[in-house]
C-alpha cells in the first residue's frame, strides 16, 4: 500500500479498493484446504476465487478490478524477490459488457434547472442547484467536484481548474449562467459560514462537502425529471458529453474536457448519440 501511495502516486480510492481486494483474496485462499500462502497459490486458485466472486453476483468490471489488484501485488512481490513466480499473469478476466452510458435528455435537464419551486432561497437549495449546473455544464467527476477549491474558479477568464485522476490538471471553460450561479452561491456561502473558505462546496459549518452528500442530492434532484435507475453524478458527466456531441462538438474537444487519456474512451458517447438519432428518425420519418 505504501508503494502504491508514495511511489506510484495512486489515488486514495484506488489504494482502499486494492487493499480490500487483496485481503479478500488472502482470506479466500487461507480458508481452503491445505496450507496455502502468497508463495504457493497458483493460477487455478485465482480463477476459482474469481468464479466465486461471479457466483455471489459481482459484475465483470468488479471482478476485473479485483484481478488487477492481485496482478499488481504479484508484480510488486516478484520484482522484490518475495515470490518465485507470478501465477496471475496467465489469468484472463471475464469479458466486460459495454452498456451504453445512461444520460438525462437536454429538455429534462433544462426543466430541472429551471424548476424554481424545487430549490428554494436557503443555503442547501442554492448549493444543490449550483452543484447540478456545474456538474452538467463541465462534466467533472464526483471526486473532482468535491476537491474543487474557491481559488480554482477564475471569473475573469471563465475557466475552472480541475484536478483529475493521478493529480492531472485540466482547464474547463464555463459560460455566463454558471458564472452568475457560482457568484450567487459563493456570496451566500460566505455569509452562511462566516467568511471565505478554501473548499468551493461546503456544509453550513464550512467543512468540505462529502462525496455521499453530493451523491444523495444528485439522486434526489434527478428523480424529479427521470425514472431511470442510474441517477448518479456520473450520469451528469454522461449527459454533458452527450449534449456536447449532439450540438456539434468534436470528439477530440470532448475528450480534453472530460480528461480522457484516449479518444477511444470518449467514442462510447458517439454510440449514445447515434441511438438517439435512430429514435428521432423512427419517430419523424413517415416510412421509418
Amino acid at each position: 500500500m505504501n508503494y502504491l501511495r508514495y511511489e506510484r502516486n495512486r489515488s486514495e480510492l484506488t489504494i482502499i479498493s486494492y487493499e480490500k481486494s487483496l485481503r479478500d483474496f488472502e482470506a479466500y485462499f487461507k480458508n481452503r484446504e491445505g496450507q496455502l500462502s502468497w508463495e504457493s497459490v497458483d493460477s487455478d486458485i485465482i480463477r476459482d476465487w474469481m468464479e466465486s466472486l461471479m457466483d455471489q453476483g459481482d459484475m465483470a468490471t468488479t471482478v476485473n478490478r479485483c484481478l488487477s489488484a492481485v496482478r499488481s501485488f504479484f508484480r510488486f512481490a516478484l520484482a522484490r524477490g518475495l515470490v518465485q513466480k507470478d501465477p496471475s499473469h496467465v489469468v484472463k478476466g471475464p469479458k466486460k459488457q459495454k452498456p451504453l452510458p445512461s444520460f438525462v435528455r437536454e429538455n429534462d435537464m433544462n426543466r430541472l434547472i429551471d424548476m424554481q419551486e424545487m430549490w428554494g432561497p436557503g443555503y442547501e437549495g442554492v448549493r444543490a442547484r449550483t452543484l447540478i449546473i456545474l456538474l452538467y455544464s463541465t462534466g467533472v467527476r464526483l471526486a473532482e467536484v468535491v476537491g474543487l477549491n474557491t481559488a480554482d474558479v477564475d471569473f475573469n477568464t471563465h475557466q475552472l481548474k480541475v484536478t483529475g485522476k493521478r493529480d492531472k490538471q485540466r482547464i474547463i471553460p464555463f459560460g455566463e449562467e454558471l458564472e452568475k450561479t457560482l457568484r450567487d452561491y459563493i456570496a451566500l456561502r460566505d455569509e452562511t459560514v462566516g467568511g471565505p473558505t478554501e473548499a468551493l462546496f461546503t456544509s453550513e459549518k464550512g467543512e468540505r462537502i462529502k462525496r455521499w452528500k453530493v451523491e444523495k442530492l444528485v439522486r434526489e434532484c434527478l428523480s424529479q425529471v427521470t425514472t431511470q435507475k442510474k441517477r448518479s453524478p456520473h450520469v451528469l458527466r454522461h449527459s454533458f458529453a452527450t449534449a456536447m456531441l449532439n450540438n456539434g462538438a468534436g470528439l477530440e474537444s470532448v475528450r480534453k474536457l472530460l480528461g480522457h487519456e484516449s479518444v477511444a474512451t470518449t467514442e462510447i458517447y458517439t454510440h449514445t448519440t447515434f441511438e438517439q438519432l435512430k429514435k428521432v428518425y423512427k419517430n419523424a420519418h413517415p416510412r421509418a
